[in-house]
């Protein structure tokens, strides 16, 4: 979670913009046509720069040109989207690598169909001078963790790293800490913490964890398998045209997407929406990776078991899980849209 997404408040009320109907409680959906397929598609978060290219597809008709009437439902500090995809409370839903990763625990079913972000959006932020301005030089310094990092990043920081738990200072989400203390490091997501940082005065030192070989997939797409099965057309179509409204969304004009977004989540202001863009463009969150040559999107099987092993060696996750069925490149790799 980020500093910015714990401080959003709930939208009131229902705005109409663009002949969308849109709020924070209600999903956000084109008028229904009886000939379109119906897909719902379930956020992890609340509206922000990181779904802007679904909203992109929504907005500019690249649902509709592909035969489907698409609700964009919002997530939020309290949803747990795994159990409503499993609930059949949703089509498609975003979640990550490592938590998908908990699905082959209990045998539950579930297939992976697209990686958004090619890159995991976590790092650690320092101030300029402390440790380096490296990983490894953070060694033995005070790091603020919040509690579910503590279980999976951290864990991997302390195999590749050395680092111990008694470099642990409790994160609640306030970055106050941070700001007081020149030694102190903090987790993040770079979309969101640095600029909330900058604006506060400090201009720190960012250090990816996906650049340091955390190659999580943050954003992937995941639906059940008997969605895969009866409703393989649909959801290729839903793919392609996600997958469009990314690159519409970060090479062409974004304003369609960020309307819609700040009509579900007015809490997101043109300045940070703006500022997500362009770290998602700078740090090749969507384009870099395996999409720069399969297009966006990407899955790779030896990267997603090779994770799946990363997190075994470092004892975040326990051996013997049978991944490779989580995931499937039937949909993506083919070059739909390249950044």
């Amino acid at each position: 979670m980020t500093i910015d997404r714990l401080s959003r408040r709930r939208a009131v009320g229902l705005m109409t913009l663009g002949g969308v109907a849109v709020s924070a409680v209600a999903p956000v959906r084109r008028a229904r046509a009886q000939s379109l397929d119906k897909i719902s598609y379930q956020t992890n978060w609340r509206a922000q720069a990181e779904h802007g290219g679904f909203y992109q597809a929504l907005a500019t008709g690249l649902y509709k040109e592909a035969g489907l009437d698409v609700e964009i439902r919002q997530g939020g500090p309290q949803l747990d989207v795994n159990a409503l995809l499993l609930a059949g409370r949703a089509d498609v839903v975003e979640t990550d690598a490592l938590r998908t990763f908990n699905f082959a625990r209990d045998n539950v079913p579930a297939v992976t169909i697209a990686a958004v972000f090619q890159r995991d959006l976590r790092a650690l932020l320092s101030h300029p001078g402390v440790g380096n301005d490296s990983l490894a030089a953070l060694k033995g310094k005070p790091i603020l963790i919040g509690a579910a990092g503590r279980t999976s990043f951290w864990l991997w920081l302390k195999a590749k790293y050395g680092y111990s738990d008694d470099q642990i200072r409790p994160y609640t989400f306030n970055f106050a800490p941070f700001l007081a203390d020149k030694n102190m490091s903090m987790q993040a997501f770079i979309t969101s913490e640095p600029y909330a940082i900058r604006q506060a005065g400090v201009d720190p030192v960012i250090h990816l964890l996906a650049d340091n070989g955390f190659v999580n997939y943050s954003d992937i797409l995941v639906c059940l398998p008997r969605t895969v099965t009866e409703r393989k057309d649909a959801i290729q179509r839903f793919v392609d045209a996600s997958m469009k409204g990314w690159k519409s969304y970060l090479t062409g004009d974004p304003a369609p997407a960020n309307a819609l977004i700040k009509a579900a989540n007015p809490d997101m202001t043109d300045d940070k929406i703006a500022y997500g863009i362009k770290i998602l463009r700078e740090a090749g969150i969507i384009g870099g990776g395996d999409a720069a040559t399969l297009g966006i999107g990407a899955l790779n099987a030896d990267r997603w078991n090779g994770f799946y092993k990363d997190m075994v060696d470092c004892g975040a996750l326990p051996a013997g899980w049978d991944v490779a069925k989580l995931m499937t490149t039937e949909f993506v790799n083919k070059k739909v849209a390249m950044l």
